[in-house]
């Protein structure tokens, strides 16, 4: 089945209802019904294992608002349609599944239709173009295996048809990123794979795929239920990822909507923490001082990523493993916060790799440059005192050969990162005069002498990127913020070697 033409379908058909105002809307109103859907498929399961155990089950949505016995029409003239359908809608189905009791008994698996209804909303005006948005979804069948792998694609081609996808949710992050990155961390049954900002449960779900490999036993399949986590603060994503993960069969998604940066950071346990993190945070927005009041004093950054970074470190385990998409700001940022922040990774962890991606990637939801730093939570044997890194990798991974730039026709496949795969068991440094250093080798300490810039082995650049109005303000104002920086410790040093003290008044 033509995924394109699913969701092509699907749009045009709510274009013409007057209660939906924009992209945004659609989404929300296609996924609710994606997320019945999938929860009757998944239903059906837990009733068959049930009855194969001599067991009752009993599901926690009423009889009659089950998906099964209202939206499935068996064209017999009966099927719920019109200003009927509307009425059910909006004055049975929703009021009452916002107000499913739930209580500290309640199973997870039955809990999250509470929770997922809670901040959802019904827009449509028109109920015969209901009834043909409904019956489109029918055709999906999410009992049948390749229709079931169908709803990742689902989303994908959602976003990739919007041009306002970044306000509709979150950026997508391409699945041969996610891919590569799980593949790098090699999580293994029996760890906890953990996405702080899950938004629609990608990196979670690539998880999932290279753990499905390795179950073989009952005991196995029991730590695949319980191998990821995520939190998700937006409504949308939140349900895109509990519909993605029950796709999955994880039974009881553990995907929570929360804020993570609302916890103090001396508050997380033990068992707060996990033994891999594979993460694409929010950047480019900042936050409140609320949120910034939860992070000790020299780490309170106002860019939500920084925050994000020391987040990580926090909640993840000794031995634990990371792999985290970065803006090329962090990298070369030496403001207060950031340089706390890496000065804090090659102290306390072994940031061993620093992969710098191809711009584009992204495309067309940003054009910010990003980067992936590998780091684990340990002290690397041979690291010099004061270090628990010994030395950080850089690798610039260049556009494939005969692309110039990706886009929603030509995305990001997983074989663009074999040149990663290549060269990450046998690392060399690679330089020419044509391209520049394309692979290097420092110190913790040649870093930290930097100032931990780590901004090295750039992307050549033939001529100049014209960034949008907001873009390029932004870039100014990091650029004079680093440069201020420079300009103050050069005047310092000159202070020292001179012995007199200026008055900066």
């Amino acid at each position: 089945m033509a995924v394109n033409n699913i969701v092509k379908r699907l749009q045009n058909i709510m274009r013409q209802d007057a209660g939906i105002n924009g992209d945004a809307q659609r989404i929300e109103q296609m996924t609710w019904m994606f997320f019945l859907k999938v929860y009757d498929t998944q239903e059906e399961t837990w009733e068959y294992k049930a009855s194969k155990d001599h067991k009752p089950f009993a599901s926690i949505i009423p009889e009659e608002l089950r998906w099964r016995n209202w939206a499935v029409d068996k064209k017999d003239g009966n099927a719920l349609t019109g200003d009927a359908l509307l009425t059910f809608i909006n004055d049975k189905l929703f009021p009452t599944l916002k107000a499913l009791e739930v209580t500290r008994e309640t199973p997870r698996s039955k809990a999250i239709v509470k929770e997922v209804f809670e901040d959802l909303n019904q827009y449509m005006k028109n109920g015969i173009l209901l009834r043909q948005v409904i019956n489109v979804i029918n055709e999906i069948e999410f009992d049948d295996a390749e229709d079931r792998h169908m709803f990742g694609d689902i989303y994908e081609g959602i976003l990739k048809d919007l041009q306002s996808a970044g306000n509709a949710g979150e950026f997508y992050t391409p699945r041969a990123l996610t891919d590569f990155i799980i593949q790098q961390l090699n999580p293994m049954l029996g760890e906890t794979v953990g996405d702080f900002t899950s938004g629609t449960g990608g990196f979670l779900t690539s998880a999932l795929n290279y753990l499905q490999k390795q179950v073989q036993t009952t005991n196995d399949g029991r730590l695949y239920q319980q191998s990821v986590i995520g939190q998700e603060w937006k409504p949308l994503p939140y349900l895109l990822s509990i519909t993605n993960l029950l796709l999955h069969d994880v039974e009881a998604p553990n995907i929570r909507h929360c804020d993570s940066l609302g916890t103090k950071m001396s508050d997380f346990k033990e068992t707060d923490r996990v033994n891999v993190i594979a993460m694409n945070p929010p950047y480019g927005g900042s936050t409140d001082a609320a949120a910034k009041s939860n992070f000790p004093m020299e780490f309170r950054s106002s860019e939500t990523a920084d925050l994000f970074m020391v987040l990580i470190m926090y909640r993840l385990k000794r031995d634990g493993r990371a792999a985290v998409i970065v803006p090329d700001g962090f990298l070369f940022g030496m403001d207060g916060a950031k340089l706390a922040i890496k000065q804090k990774m090659l102290r306390e962890f072994n940031l061993h790799t620093i992969i710098r991606l191809p711009g584009s990637i992204f495309s067309p939801y940003t054009s910010i440059a990003t980067n992936i730093l590998f780091f684990n939570n340990e002290r690397v044997d041979g690291a010099e005192e004061g270090f628990s890194t010994d030395k950080t990798w850089f690798f610039r991974l260049d556009m494939p050969e005969g692309y110039k730039h990706f886009s929603k026709t030509k995305s990001m496949r997983l074989e663009h990162c074999q040149p990663i795969c290549d060269w990450w068991n046998d690392r060399k440094e690679i330089s020419s005069d044509e391209l520049g250093e394309k692979s290097r080798c420092f110190s913790a300490k040649e870093l930290f002498d930097m100032d931990c810039n780590f901004d090295q082995c750039k992307f050549p650049k033939d001529e100049e990127e014209i960034l949008p109005p907001a873009e390029l303000l932004a870039d100014y104002f990091k650029k004079r913020k680093d440069l201020d920086h420079e300009i103050d410790k050069t005047l310092a040093e000159i202070q020292r070697i001179l012995g007199i003290e200026i008055s900066k008044e």
